[in-house]
């Protein structure tokens, strides 16, 4: 006999382990499949590190779901008794005219969130790890930090098992087939039954929703750890994490020394080099490392010690560079979550709880409309009239 569950959810990453975990407390019948095995290095979970940030650039509309996210992470450390995220600070620098000062100052004064804004020398001052030019600011986020990736997965999955979900992990799924009854979900091993499905699976996302073939574009993204040359301003104490405009050059970011490997930055989307998700990730380069070398010997002097780590994992990114939590159009009983375009884990413990609502109740209270196909479409749409 065929197995039935209320929801499946395909993809056991940051969004997807976070989602079984929120169904399988609201009593849902539930199982949990993922082709590869927690945490693997395949996707967007691993790294050691996440930026989690509340006065947000690229657009005021995350906010509110950012303020849900962080009491959802707290709710989960609570339960798990471990640390997940942590209060550093986020820095975010640039020019006064960049986009990420002006989106950040936009964001706290639409949400009267608090900030301090530092110039060249209080920003030396108060944290002497940057060097910023003479006419580039800081503002200082106090209510930032990071999150601790591979730990918050594993804790979602803990507490979906003992909140009675079904985890099969190296079990690909290959077909999703709806039919007037449910959906049957194919694997390469078995079939299952279910009432509705989540898909979550990151780079993978188009092969199981052909929509978005042409629009959601897995990328390469590189980051690096150094041993700091002054080890006592790196400390998460007096280093906060980081965010950096450098105008035509991109932006990054970075993380103080947290663990044994140091000081861990890297290039938002890197070089946007598209990637074969079901290839091994390829290896980090000469000009990967030559591009991270030179910011931290610009940026972060006293930070660019010895580069002793480099490695890959994945971005997948819509054309938006936003998210996309929505139904199926067309058929309500599938909830597509992801690509969240490289700027998504923060929020993973606010979209496990969406995810659910959407599940469950095929809507949530909780602001998606901007994350939407039909928002998607619009984008897509603008884009393709807009001038060259």
């Amino acid at each position: 006999m065929t197995p039935q569950f209320d929801v499946a959810v395909i993809g056991l990453g940051a969004m997807g382990s976070a989602a079984l975990s929120f169904l399988a407390a609201r009593g849902a019948k539930v199982i949990g499949i993922d082709a590869y095995y927690p945490a693997h290095t395949l996707g967007s979970s691993h790294g050691d590190s996440r930026l989690i940030r509340l006065g947000y650039f690229e657009d005021p509309s995350y906010v509110p779901l950012l303020k849900r996210a962080y009491s959802n992470w707290r709710a989960l450390e609570a339960r798990l008794r471990s640390d997940i995220l942590t209060i550093t600070g986020v820095l975010q620098i640039g020019a006064p005219d960049s986009t990420i000062v002006t989106g950040t100052r936009a964001s706290c004064a639409l949400h009267d969130l608090a900030y301090e804004e530092l110039d060249q020398a209080e920003a030396k001052s108060r944290f002497p790890v940057f060097s910023l030019d003479a006419d580039e600011v800081a503002l200082l986020d106090p209510q930032g930090g990071y999150i601790l990736p591979e730990a918050a997965v594993m804790g979602y999955l803990k507490l979906a098992t003992e909140d009675g979900a079904t985890l099969h992990f190296g079990e690909k799924v290959t077909a999703i087939e709806p039919d007037d009854a449910g959906v049957t979900i194919v694997s390469a091993t078995a079939r299952y039954r279910a009432k509705k499905v989540i898909v979550a699976t990151g780079s993978w996302i188009a092969e199981l929703v052909p929509q978005l073939k042409e629009h959601a574009v897995p990328i390469r993204q590189v980051v690096a750890w150094y041993q700091p040359r002054d080890g006592f301003i790196t400390q998460p104490r007096r280093m906060p994490a980081f965010l950096r405009d450098e105008g035509d050059d991109g932006s990054y970011f970075g993380f103080p020394a947290i663990g044994v490997d140091g000081v861990k930055i890297g290039r938002h989307a890197h070089f946007r080099e598209p990637i074969d998700p079901n290839a091994p990730n390829p290896p980090v380069n000469e000009a990967d490392t030559a591009l991270l070398d030179a910011f931290m010997a610009k940026r972060l002097p006293a930070a660019n010690g010895v580069r002793v780590n480099a490695i890959t994992c994945r971005y997948t990114m819509l054309p938006s560079e936003d998210f996309l939590i929505d139904l199926m159009p067309g058929d309500p009983r599938i909830v597509v979550a992801s690509p969240c375009s490289g700027h998504g884990f923060k929020f993973t413990s606010v979209i496990g709880e969406i995810l659910a609502d959407l599940a469950l109740d095929g809507a949530t209270p909780l602001p998606i409309g901007a994350f939407t196909f039909e928002a998607m479409e619009r984008f897509i749409a603008a884009k393709s009239k807009a001038p060259v």
